[in-house]
C-alpha cells in the first residue's frame, strides 16, 4: 500500500513543502480519485481530485503537520463530496451510491501471481452506512487503520472492531464463494468495476474450485519453465455467457470459438458455465492456463510476435488434442497452405482471417522437440535473431518446421 504510512511532518521551509506535497501528489493522487469514484461519480473524480490539490496548494502553509498528510489533503476531499452533495440537492439530484454502480468487485489473492474477482456489490448493501464507508476506505482507497480513524472521527480500535465485524458479515453473504472467501477476505488486495457478474448458486463454488485448481496446477510451474517472475499479479473477470463477454470486450459480433482475452494484465472469459457451442466447461478452464502463458510472455517481451505468445499458450495449455490439430490443419498441409511467420503474427481483429492457432502449436513443439526448453526461452527473448539462435534464415527456419508437420 504505497504511501499509506506517510506519517512524517512537513516542515515549514518552502522548498521542502514543495517536495513533499510533489511526493504527495505522485503518492495520494489515485487514492483521492477512487474515493470521488465510489461518493459521488467516476466521470468527474479526475476533475474533483485536480481540484482538491489545486484547494491544497493554496492552503499548504496552513498545514502544521499534526497530522500526517494524507488524512490532512483528504480532509479537502471530504468537504468538497459534502459541497457537491448540497449542489446535488438543490439540484434536486440523488447522490451517488457506489453499492449500486455496475458490480464492485474485490480481488481475492489466489496465488503469488494471481488475483480472482467476485462481486460484492449486493454485500455491500446490508452494512450500515458508517460500515461501508469503512470498507470503502480500507479497500477502495488503501487507508490505513490509523487514517480512517482521522477520517471518521473514531478510534483506531474501534475502527478495527467495526472493519472485523463487517468483514464477518460479508464472509456471510459471499457464502457461496465457500473457504477462499474465509482464507483470503481479509488480505484484498484491490477492488475494481467490473460490466459483468458470474453466475449465482453451487455452479458458482465449482467454477472456482475447478479455475483454483487448474491454476495452481499450472501458474507457479509455467512461470519457473520459462524463467520468468511476474512484476504484478493478473486479475481474472468472469463473465455470464459469451454474448455479455463480446460486448465487454468490444467485439460483440465475434465468432462463438472467441471466448477470452487479456488486456494488461487483466485476463477475461467467458464462464465455463456458460461456454457456447464450440467449446466445454474443461475447454473454458484449459484456455485460461492458455491465457495467463500468453500474458506471461508478453511480460517478459511485449515485442514477441504473436506466433511465440499464441503457440506457447497452446502448448503449455495442451487444449488441442491430437485429432483436432490433425483434421483442421490436413487440407492445409496437403495443399502446402501452411502460413508464414507474418500471417501468424496478425495482431488485428478481423476475425475472417485470423488463422493459425494450430500452427502457432505446432511451430512451437517443433522449436521444444528440436532444439529444447533453452533455445525456446531464446527465442521469446529475441524472437528475430534466427541465425544467432538456430544457425539459419527465417525462411531456412520456416522451411523445417513445414517438412516437420508435414512429415
Amino acid at each position: 500500500m504505497s504511501g499509506a504510512h506517510d506519517t512524517k511532518p512537513v516542515y515549514p521551509d518552502e522548498q521542502a513543502v514543495i517536495t513533499s506535497f510533489e511526493r504527495a501528489y505522485e503518492q495520494y493522487r489515485q487514492r483521492i480519485r477512487n474515493y470521488f469514484s465510489l461518493k459521488l461519480n467516476p466521470m468527474v473524480a479526475d476533475d474533483l481530485t485536480q481540484q482538491v490539490f489545486l484547494k491544497a496548494v493554496e492552503n499548504i502553509q496552513s498545514f502544521k503537520g499534526s497530522s500526517n498528510l494524507f488524512t490532512w489533503i483528504f480532509k479537502i476531499a471530504q468537504n468538497t463530496v459534502k459541497n457537491e452533495y448540497r449542489r446535488l440537492s438543490r439540484k434536486k439530484e440523488s447522490p451517488f451510491d457506489f453499492t449500486e454502480y455496475e458490480s464492485q468487485s474485490i480481488s481475492l489473492e489466489f496465488t503469488k501471481f494471481v488475483d480472482f474477482r467476485i462481486d460484492i456489490g449486493a454485500a455491500l448493501k446490508e452494512l450500515d452506512e458508517v460500515d461501508q464507508e469503512i470498507i470503502a476506505l480500507r479497500f477502495f482507497v488503501d487507508c490505513t487503520l490509523s487514517e480512517i480513524s482521522k477520517i471518521v472521527g473514531m478510534r483506531e480500535s474501534a475502527v478495527k472492531n467495526r472493519l472485523y465485524r463487517s468483514l464477518e458479515r460479508l464472509k456471510k453473504e459471499l457464502k457461496e464463494w465457500g473457504e477462499i472467501t474465509i482464507m483470503s477476505i481479509q488480505d484484498l488486495i484491490s477492488i475494481v468495476d467490473k460490466g459483468g457478474s458470474e453466475s449465482t448458486g453451487k455452479g458458482l463454488k465449482k467454477v472456482q474450485q475447478d479455475l483454483f485448481a487448474e491454476l495452481s496446477n499450472n501458474v507457479e510451474r509455467i512461470s519457473t519453465k520459462y524463467n520468468h517472475h511476474p512484476s504484478q499479479k493478473i486479475v481474472i473477470e468472469i463473465y455470464p455467457d459469451l454474448p455479455t463477454f463480446h460486448r465487454a470486450v468490444g467485439e460483440a459480433d465475434a465468432p462463438n470459438w472467441f471466448m477470452g482475452t487479456y488486456e494488461g494484465h487483466i485476463l477475461k472469459i467467458v464462464s465455463p458455465l456458460n461456454p457456447g457451442p464450440e467449446h466445454t466447461y474443461q475447454s473454458i478452464l484449459k484456455s485460461t492456463v492458455h491465457l495467463f502463458t500468453m500474458w506471461l510472455i508478453n511480460e517478459i517481451n511485449p515485442a514477441a510476435p504473436k506466433w511465440i505468445r499464441q503457440g506457447i499458450g497452446g502448448y503449455e495449455a495442451k487444449q488441442m488434442t491430437q485429432d483436432f490439430i490433425k483434421g483442421s490443419t490436413e487440407d492445409a498441409i496437403r495443399n502446402l497452405a501452411i502460413p508464414s511467420f507474418d500471417e501468424l503474427s496478425n495482431d488485428t481483429w478481423d476475425f475472417e482471417t485470423m488463422k493459425g492457432f494450430q500452427f502457432s502449436y505446432m511451430f512451437v513443439e517443433f522449436v521444444v522437440e528440436q532444439y529444447g526448453m533453452d533455445t525456446l526461452n531464446k527465442v521469446i527473448r529475441n524472437p528475430h535473431d534466427f541465425n544467432g539462435i538456430f544457425h539459419c534464415s527465417e525462411l531456412e527456419l520456416h522451411k523445417k518446421m513445414v517438412e516437420y508437420i508435414s512429415g
